[in-house]
Parts: C-alpha cells; sequence; structure tokens
C-alpha cells in the first residue's frame, strides 16, 4: 500500500511554537511574494532604440539580481515542463497509436539542441511581443524548457506504464473519475521518480543557462541579465575572478533551493512509497517540520476541499476508469490502417521537404560529412553511457537505499547536478590548452560534467522506491550482498536505469553543441563532431545546414532508440515492474 503521511504532532505542539511556525511560513510567503513584484515589470519593460542588448553589465554587485532573474526562468519552465510531461506522459501511456508516435518523437525532441529550438523559433517570441524585452524573456524561458521537459515525461510515462495491478483494479472497481485517478493514483504513484527528475531538470536547464540567456542566432546576440549570461560576459573578458564569484552565487542559490524546496519535498513524498512497513531512518526536513507545525495546510483546505469538489463534478464527463469499450477486431485492424497510412503520408511529405530544402542545395557530399560527423559523436555518447553507468549505478543504489547516506549526500548531489557544469569550461579549457589535451576526447568530460546525472537521479529514485518489505525479506534469507544485487537490487533499478539512460543519451547529444566547441578569451576549440557543425552553423544562421545537423541527429536517435533502448524498456516492464 502507499505509506501514510507521518503525523506532524501538531496537535502535541505549544501555542508559542505553532505561533512562531506561522509566523514564519507568512514571512516566507511574503518574500516570495515581494520577489516577484519586484522582478516582474522587469520583463515587461519596452525595449529601448538602440534594440536588445547584446552585452551584460560584469559588475560583481549585479550578481543577486542577476541570481533573481535566472531563477525566475527556471522555475517558470520547470513548471511549465511539468504540465507538458503530466499531458504528454498521458497521452502516450493511454493511447496505443499515440504512443507508438510520441515516445520515439520524444527521443528525437530531447536531442534537438537548445540552438536548434531557439534559431526556430526566435523570430515567432519577437512577433507575440512585440516591442517588449518579454519576447525575449519567453525565448529564454522556451529553450530552458527544452532542456528540461523530456526526461520529466519520460519518468511520468514509465511510471504510467508499470502502475501496480492491484491499485489499478482497485480504482477500477472504486469507478474513479479519469481526473480523480489522476490524483489518487496516477500523479502519486509517480511522485519519487518524477520528483528526483524534477531535480534533474534544474540541472538541465542550469546547464544551457549560457546558451538561454546569451542568445546567439542567426549573426546576432540578445542578451539578458542573469547568472549564464554574467559568466559568459565574464569568460569573454577573461576575468576568472568573476567567473569565480558566479561560482560562488551558484553553490549558495542551489544550497538554499536545497533547503527550502528539494529536501522539504522528498521527505513529505515518502508517504507515496509503495510498502507495508515504515523506513527506520525517515527523511527529515526542517522546513517540512515547519510547514505542518504552523497549520497552513488547514487554511489552504478551506479552499482546496471546495475547489476539488468543483473540479470533480466538471470532469465527470471525461469518464469513468472503470468503463472500458470494446470494438470489433475488423473495425480495430481498419482504424489503425488509416492511422498508419496517415503517418505515412506525413512522413513522405517531410522528406520530400527535407529533399527539396536541404539535400539538393548542399549536395550528398555535404550530407555523407555530417554523417560522419555524427558517428564520432555517436562514439562520444557510448563511451560516456558505459562509463557513467558503471561509475553511478551502484553509488546511486546506495544513496537512494540508505535515507541517512541521503541526508548528507543529497545537498552535495544537488549542488553536482544543478551547478552549471559550463560555469567551469572556462578553467577546463585554459587546463586543456596548458596540458594539449585533444579536444576530440577532452569533450566526453565536458558532455559527461553535464549528463551523467541523469543516470544517477533516476537510479537514486528507483533505489528509494524499493519496497522496504523486499529488503527485509532478503535479509531474512540470509542472502549475501552480490546475492542481493544480483537479485534484488540491479532488477528493481533496471528501468529506471533505462528511464535514466535514455534521457542522459539525449541530453549527450544535446549537450555536444556547448561542449565540442569550447572558448577562453580568443582561443578557441573545436572537436570534430555533430554538435560542433550544429554550434557553428547556428551561429552563422545558415538555415539549410542547421535543418541537416538536426535531421542527421534525430536519425541516430531514432535508430538507438528502435534497436536498443526499446528492447530495453519493454523488458523492464514485462520483467522487472512491482506488477
Amino acid at each position: 500500500m502507499l505509506r501514510s503521511p507521518l503525523n506532524d504532532d501538531r496537535s502535541q505542539a505549544s501555542r508559542s511554537t505553532r505561533i512562531w511556525t506561522g509566523l514564519a511560513v507568512a514571512i516566507g510567503a511574503l518574500v516570495l511574494l515581494g520577489a516577484l513584484a519586484y522582478l516582474l515589470p522587469a520583463l515587461g519593460a519596452p525595449i529601448g532604440p538602440a534594440g536588445v542588448p547584446s552585452h551584460v553589465s560584469t559588475d560583481p554587485s549585479n550578481l543577486p539580481y542577476y541570481a533573481l532573474r535566472s531563477l525566475f526562468r527556471m522555475f517558470t519552465a520547470l513548471i511549465i515542463s511539468l504540465i507538458f510531461a503530466f499531458l504528454y506522459g498521458l497521452a502516450a501511456a493511454r493511447s496505443r497509436r499515440l504512443g507508438a508516435v510520441l515516445i520515439p518523437l520524444l527521443d528525437i525532441l530531447q536531442s534537438v539542441p537548445v540552438l536548434g529550438f531557439l534559431s526556430a523559433t526566435i523570430s515567432i517570441w519577437l512577433v507575440l511581443f512585440p516591442g517588449s524585452i518579454m519576447g525575449v524573456e519567453a525565448a529564454s524561458i522556451f529553450a530552458i524548457f527544452t532542456s528540461q521537459a523530456w526526461n520529466m515525461a519520460f519518468s511520468f510515462y514509465n511510471s504510467l506504464t508499470s502502475e501496480p495491478a492491484d491499485l489499478d483494479e482497485a480504482v477500477r472497481l472504486m469507478r474513479l473519475t479519469r481526473w480523480q485517478r489522476f490524483w489518487k493514483l496516477d500523479v502519486p504513484n509517480s511522485m519519487i521518480p518524477l520528483l528526483w527528475n524534477c531535480m534533474m531538470s534544474m540541472g538541465g536547464g542550469w546547464f544551457f543557462l549560457t546558451a538561454s540567456e546569451m542568445i546567439s542566432v542567426n549573426n546576432r546576440t540578445l542578451a539578458l541579465p542573469g547568472i549564464g549570461s554574467f559568466v559568459e560576459e565574464a569568460t569573454a573578458e577573461q576575468d576568472l575572478g568573476k567567473v569565480g564569484l558566479a561560482i560562488l552565487t551558484m553553490i549558495v542559490v542551489v544550497l538554499l533551493i536545497d533547503f527550502l524546496l528539494w529536501k522539504p519535498l522528498t521527505a513529505w513524498a515518502e508517504k507515496f512509497r509503495y510498502t507495508s512497513s515504515q523506513s527506520t531512518e525517515p527523511r527529515r526536513s526542517l522546513v517540512l517540520t515547519v510547514i505542518r507545525l504552523s497549520g497552513v495546510k488547514d487554511l489552504l483546505g478551506l479552499v482546496g476541499h471546495p475547489l476539488a469538489d468543483l473540479l470533480d463534478r466538471i470532469t465527470r464527463p471525461l469518464g469513468r476508469t472503470g468503463a472500458r469499450w470494446s470494438r470489433g477486431g475488423g473495425r480495430r485492424r481498419a482504424s489503425d490502417l488509416v492511422w498508419w497510412a496517415c503517418l505515412a503520408l506525413i512522413g513522405l511529405w517531410g522528406l520530400w521537404q527535407l529533399d527539396r530544402l536541404v539535400i539538393r542545395p548542399l549536395g550528398l557530399g555535404e550530407v555523407g560529412h555530417v554523417f560522419q560527423l555524427g558517428l564520432l559523436t555517436f562514439l562520444r555518447v557510448l563511451i560516456l553511457m558505459v562509463v557513467c553507468t558503471i561509475v553511478w549505478v551502484p553509488i546511486g543504489a546506495l544513496i537512494g537505499m540508505n535515507p541517512r547516506i541521503s541526508r548528507y549526500l543529497q545537498p552535495l548531489v544537488q549542488i553536482l547536478a544543478s551547478f552549471p557544469a559550463n560555469f567551469i569550461f572556462p578553467f577546463v579549457t585554459m587546463v586543456f590548452i596548458i596540458w594539449r589535451i585533444d579536444i576530440n576526447w577532452g569533450s566526453i568530460l565536458l558532455m559527461a560534467l553535464g549528463t551523467q546525472w541523469y543516470i544517477l537521479f533516476n537510479v537514486i529514485a528507483g533505489a528509494s522506491a524499493i519496497p522496504d518489505d523486499l529488503l527485509e525479506m532478503s535479509r531474512s534469507l540470509g542472502q549475501n550482498r552480490w546475492q542481493r544485487w544480483k537479485t534484488l537490487i540491479l532488477p528493481a533499478l533496471f528501468g529506471s536505469w533505462c528511464t535514466g539512460g535514455i534521457t542522459a543519451a539525449g541530453g549527450a547529444w544535446n549537450a555536444s553543441i556547448v561542449s565540442e566547441v569550447v572558448s577562453y578569451g580568443k582561443t578557441e576549440l573545436t572537436a570534430r563532431g555533430l554538435g560542433a557543425y550544429i554550434a557553428q552553423v547556428t551561429v552563422t544562421g545558415d538555415t539549410p545546414r542547421i535543418i541537416l545537423g538536426v535531421a542527421v541527429m534525430s536519425i541516430f536517435v531514432v535508430l538507438a532508440d528502435r534497436f536498443f533502448w526499446s528492447p530495453l524498456q519493454s523488458l523492464a516492464q514485462r520483467r522487472y515492474s512491482l506488477t
């Protein structure tokens, strides 16, 4: 069963404790609202006569304000990503036909570089918000969204397709509406892995912050105030002291986010574990304890319960979970034939457009050259995946299964994962130059700094969700460490590793655009690969080559999904899930 929440002991707390905790929560809410009120006027400011700035100030006194602007973009994109994950995951999991299209498409989307999305959409955002800095802000938030959403959608989809059979049968017998099922089963069952993937999405957003705040497309540079643009400017000035101050600011920001948000959420999410026994070392959070003692839950309930009842009534026409509609086999086969025929026509039209706009103007020689570059980047991704799996699976399992270790290591993991690795690229680039390290090999390290955490976080989430009953049974059977890993831990983590591996591979392709071309001052190191190719043609605004590079990258990703990841996911759902 799903674990019930721990008692917050509010009834046993003294009156003064309840007053002080309520006051602390109220002050926190006022600070949050005040920060939003301070930021919002700048977001809609008009563009001056000189147009959108191409540079930002590197005065260190601006770093607190830049941090607020970056955080606003990150959390706005995270909320949009969460909504997207819910909608996309439901559509892919609940519809057989849509799932056959949406999951391969998700693989393609997560591999498309952020610069590829920006070059295709920047004009749209500027047209939607003419004469306002909001257009560039929207483009930046959209770019961050494209670095956050995909792994969250994969996580939610994987949770939906591996829901315990007994709980699925229970909600059907209770005839819950589809809306009620979503909030009573779908979301609670996905909460732990989805939460860890939200943390990872924040890390992915930080990784691409410089590309999202210092937008360089079509021979134009659009700069927004933020930590990412500050680092980009300081790097161009070769001022490592200012880069160090930005790194220190980031560490403080990450620690505050972990203390105020992630640690309370991971402790709260413990109640959604699928187990019948309670952990001997539950996760704790001072912030969560203060919130529980403050009584804010009761105040929110006064508004939330009537709203929930209203939504239940409104969503009843969507149908009930227990309802099934059966169709004749012939009718189903005919509709499937029409569906796939339509998809085939769309695919043929896309190939024709690709041939007309890209292949004919550039020639087959350019296409072959880009495929060779794609193969080089593919080899880097393959090496990265093997090494990261060997290193991070045992570490992630240790952290996830031991709350005491997790309590101390989670902040460190958060710093490492949420810290934008490309902030230290100037230092790494300087080392590469001094030690004469070949960037063709060094780019693998740079890619790993930003993408290895997908595997670690998903493995931690999978290990955290292993029922304590199974661990206790393993101990009762007297299994040694190797037997426990072979028969319980590795099988239980297999599905989580698949989800982390898919997103890590897609993230590695995406990260290649900032890892295969690095610079320090006027010195630029460029590796041979598809990421460098896309980065270079995006800066010059060469649309046919941008399309070709993204298309070739998509082909590599789809082939890897079709012949490697899809069979592994099917195996995980068939043999290694609690159903």
